[in-house]
Protein backbone atom coordinates (compact mmCIF):
# COMPACT_ATOMS: atom_id res chain seq x y z
CA UNK A 1 0.00 0.00 0.00
CA UNK A 2 1.03 3.48 -1.04
CA UNK A 3 1.20 6.28 1.36
CA UNK A 4 1.09 10.30 0.87
CA UNK A 5 2.21 12.51 3.70
CA UNK A 6 2.41 16.03 4.12
CA UNK A 7 4.32 17.57 6.41
CA UNK A 8 5.05 21.31 8.26
CA UNK A 9 7.45 21.43 10.75
CA UNK A 10 7.83 24.43 12.94
CA UNK A 11 10.82 24.40 15.20
CA UNK A 12 10.42 26.63 18.66
CA UNK A 13 13.21 28.42 18.18
CA UNK A 14 14.44 32.03 16.50
CA UNK A 15 16.23 30.70 13.94
CA UNK A 16 13.93 28.10 12.40
CA UNK A 17 14.83 27.97 8.91
CA UNK A 18 17.66 25.88 9.24
CA UNK A 19 16.20 23.22 11.52
CA UNK A 20 14.01 22.93 8.66
CA UNK A 21 15.99 22.92 5.66
CA UNK A 22 18.15 20.25 7.45
CA UNK A 23 15.31 17.93 7.94
CA UNK A 24 14.33 18.56 4.07
CA UNK A 25 17.51 17.86 2.73
CA UNK A 26 17.50 14.48 4.91
CA UNK A 27 14.26 13.59 3.37
CA UNK A 28 16.17 14.10 0.44
CA UNK A 29 18.62 11.72 1.28
CA UNK A 30 16.10 8.57 1.14
CA UNK A 31 15.90 6.60 -2.89
CA UNK A 32 12.74 4.69 -1.79
CA UNK A 33 10.36 7.93 -1.43
CA UNK A 34 9.58 11.08 -3.39
CA UNK A 35 9.88 14.42 -1.67
CA UNK A 36 8.05 17.81 -2.85
CA UNK A 37 8.61 20.71 -0.95
CA UNK A 38 6.88 23.92 -1.20
CA UNK A 39 6.59 27.15 1.12
CA UNK A 40 4.64 25.78 3.37
CA UNK A 41 5.06 22.48 3.42
CA UNK A 42 7.06 19.27 1.86
CA UNK A 43 4.99 16.13 0.28
CA UNK A 44 6.47 12.23 1.06
CA UNK A 45 5.54 9.81 -0.49
CA UNK A 46 6.50 5.95 -1.14
CA UNK A 47 5.54 2.58 0.18
CA UNK A 48 3.18 2.31 3.93
CA UNK A 49 5.40 0.97 6.26
CA UNK A 50 8.93 2.13 5.30
CA UNK A 51 7.78 5.58 4.80
CA UNK A 52 5.98 5.58 8.31
CA UNK A 53 9.15 4.02 9.83
CA UNK A 54 11.91 6.94 7.79
CA UNK A 55 9.16 10.04 8.75
CA UNK A 56 9.57 8.20 12.44
CA UNK A 57 13.12 8.34 12.72
CA UNK A 58 13.69 11.61 11.25
CA UNK A 59 11.18 13.29 13.52
CA UNK A 60 12.64 11.66 16.44
CA UNK A 61 16.50 12.99 15.23
CA UNK A 62 15.09 16.78 14.56
CA UNK A 63 13.60 16.60 18.09
CA UNK A 64 16.91 15.58 19.36
CA UNK A 65 18.97 18.18 17.57
CA UNK A 66 17.04 20.95 17.82
CA UNK A 67 14.60 20.44 20.95
CA UNK A 68 10.99 21.13 21.05
CA UNK A 69 9.30 21.34 17.44
CA UNK A 70 5.45 20.92 16.16
CA UNK A 71 5.23 18.82 13.24
CA UNK A 72 1.63 19.28 11.68
CA UNK A 73 1.18 15.98 9.56
CA UNK A 74 -1.92 14.46 7.02
CA UNK A 75 -1.45 11.07 6.27
CA UNK A 76 -3.16 9.84 3.30
CA UNK A 77 -3.13 5.84 1.89
CA UNK A 78 -2.76 6.15 -1.86
CA UNK A 79 -0.18 7.13 -4.50
CA UNK A 80 -0.97 10.63 -4.89
CA UNK A 81 -3.08 13.44 -3.57
CA UNK A 82 -6.06 14.02 -5.31
CA UNK A 83 -9.24 16.50 -5.85
CA UNK A 84 -10.85 12.97 -7.18
CA UNK A 85 -12.75 12.57 -3.68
Amino acid sequence: MKLVAEISMYPLKEQYIGPIQTFIDRLNTYENIQVVTTATSTTVSGEYLPTMQLLAEEMQRSHEEVGQAIFVCKFLNGDKMSSDV
